[in-house]
């Protein structure tokens, strides 16, 4: 079974900046497209940002500028790094990876979150 494994997630200032990693593992080898979701209390999961294995970014308008994903395919890795950080930027943070083919998710998979937490 696929299983990602979140880090990074902690306490910074507002203006801050922290840089979450996702390592995948298991049977990795259809996985095309990742990604980091929010979830805040009380409200759905949100898109942050999303990459596909041939690099090509999608990020929420409320983080252009903000935050940059990368990935190293030959790793397993996903990283978001998040610059000038504000409150609203509070939220555990989940990593996602997918398979898709035919622009349909096939196979979706999540991580267990990890906690972001900006102070004003």
């Amino acid at each position: 079974q696929v299983q990602l494994v979140e880090s990074g997630g902690g306490l910074v200032q507002a203006g801050g900046s922290l840089r979450l990693s996702c390592a995948v593992s298991g049977g990795t080898y259809k996985i095309n497209h990742m990604g980091w979701y929010l979830q805040a209390p009380g409200k759905q999961r949100d898109l942050v940002a999303t990459i596909s294995n041939g690099g090509s970014t999608n990020y929420a308008d409320s983080v252009k500028g903000r935050f940059t994903i990368s990935r190293d395919n030959a790793k397993n890795t996903v990283s978001l790094q998040m610059n000038s950080l504000k409150p609203e930027d509070t939220a555990v943070y989940y990593c996602n990876a997918q398979y898709r083919s035919g622009n349909i998710v096939r196979e979706n998979y999540w991580g267990q979150g990890t906690q972001v937490t900006v102070s004003s």
